[in-house]
């Protein structure tokens, strides 16, 4: 996976509200899927499949706690969000000069 690929991939990983929901409960701290589960009013499998997503992309990071994984940010992958959405926001000053001469 090339560089533009891998932050499509993390773009990707955002785009769904469920997702949007679950990193919104993580900037709370550290949480078992098991509460994820009884906020977000979704199942298991759905659950996991979400996980995935964010865990693959880098955003979240699980750790295995007897038969319960708890979930956090992954702020190396935060990080990299962060960067990513700023270089691809980040307007040359050039532009900005133009469009408010017009």
């Amino acid at each position: 996976m090339n560089e533009l690929e891998r932050k499509a991939h993390v773009f990707k990983a955002l785009s769904d509200p469920n997702r949007l929901k679950i990193l919104k409960i993580l900037k709370k701290g550290e949480i078992c899927g098991c509460e994820l589960l009884k906020e977000l009013n979704i199942s298991q499998p759905t659950l996991s499949h979400h996980m995935r997503i964010l865990c693959e992309a880098n955003i979240t990071k699980g750790r295995r706690e007897g038969k319960w994984v708890f979930y956090t940010f992954n702020i190396d992958g935060i990080k990299l969000c962060r960067k990513s959405l700023e270089y691809f926001t980040t307007v040359d000053d050039d532009l900005i000069a133009d469009q408010h001469l017009m």
